[in-house]
């Protein structure tokens, strides 16, 4: 069950033990690599997981059961689950975006399947070639497939905080989405702001109106950085309501339908504010910087991430030789 938080700023800032514990799902191995025109060689990525299924992170997405064809950046997902090693107490997530994914995310022994649609339906054109009923269609037959298997299944709702196309998108849509996918039984919801259009007021606003509605749902909130308003949705968030949070190693990831996204908000990043608040993430951020710093070499470029550039905001420095002269 997802416990509320204070909704103010003086109370929600309090170090108390009955806080929940935040609860984060890497996405960078899926959300992040797939953007990337560098392909990452099957043991890299592996070596990546592996080393964030060390950082006490709850869960890993892993990777996408998608066709080679349309993200030839993952095609090696099979290979990837296989090779990785499976750490207790972390669940290994894939995005399957098909019923011949779901069967073969089923054959790999996942954890949980994340499926996509989105509230807006010219975005769920461009980006899925499906309107948001037609992805229910799919998805009642992929609940089907997993029926008995003891698979979580999640869906994701993109564009739940504004469309690049259309622009607003109405609550009363998202929430109507929400209420379908239940319905068909999916048993958890992501709020995914895909192009990095959420404001913090509109954040407050829907997680409130989500929550008062299905107060037991495991609600995970999904941010992009686009804007550089990504900590600051993901703060009010968990001030109204919400533990579960999907985030970026180095704050890698994207959408093509963002002009000048700078990925998803980033893992360090997002450990490091709440670390600091006093709000247990049950993260090792020293290992989490760690892989992070694997990333530059791995995909051949600079990451966005900032704690890993700065330090922790508890580093100290000496005194320069001037200032104590």
């Amino acid at each position: 069950m997802t416990d509320l938080m204070p909704g103010s700023m003086p109370d929600s800032m309090i170090r108390t033990n009955t806080q929940p514990r935040i609860t984060i799902n890497d996405v960078a191995p899926r959300d992040g690599l797939q953007i990337e025109s560098r392909f990452v060689p099957t043991e890299e990525k592996i070596r990546l997981i592996d080393a964030l299924s060390r950082t006490g992170l709850a869960k890993i997405e892993a990777t996408s059961f998608t066709s080679p064809k349309a993200i030839p950046s993952l095609r090696d997902a099979e290979e990837v689950m296989r090779g990785i090693e499976r750490v207790p107490g972390v669940d290994y997530v894939v995005l399957v975006p098909n019923e011949k994914g779901a069967e073969r995310a089923l054959a790999c022994g996942v954890d949980e399947i994340n499926l996509v649609l989105s509230a807006s339906d010219s975005h769920g054109r461009a980006n899925l070639r499906m309107t948001a009923e037609q992805s229910l269609e799919r998805f009642a037959n992929i609940l089907e497939i997993t029926k008995g298997s003891n698979v979580f299944v999640n869906a994701s709702i993109s564009t739940a905080f504004g469309c690049p196309f259309e622009g607003d998108v109405p609550f009363k849509r998202v929430l109507g989405i929400t209420e379908k996918l239940l319905a068909l039984g999916v048993q958890g919801i992501s709020l995914c702001d895909t192009t990095g259009m959420a404001n913090p007021r509109q954040v407050a606003d829907l997680c409130r109106e989500t929550l008062s509605r299905w107060a037991w749902l495991p609600l995970t909130l999904h941010f992009h950085n686009t804007r550089g308003m990504g900590l600051a949705n993901a703060l009010v968030a968990w001030q109204n309501g919400v533990t579960r949070f999907d985030a970026s190693l180095g704050g890698l990831g994207g959408c093509p339908y963002a002009p000048g996204a700078t990925g998803n908000v980033c893992t360090e990043d997002l450990v490091h504010m709440f670390e600091q608040m006093g709000v247990d993430t049950g993260v090792d951020l020293e290992r989490l910087m760690a892989a992070a710093e694997l990333l530059p070499a791995m995909i051949g470029h600079e990451v966005p991430g900032q704690v890993v550039k700065a330090g922790t905001s508890d580093r100290r420095y000496p005194l320069p030789e001037a200032a104590g002269g």
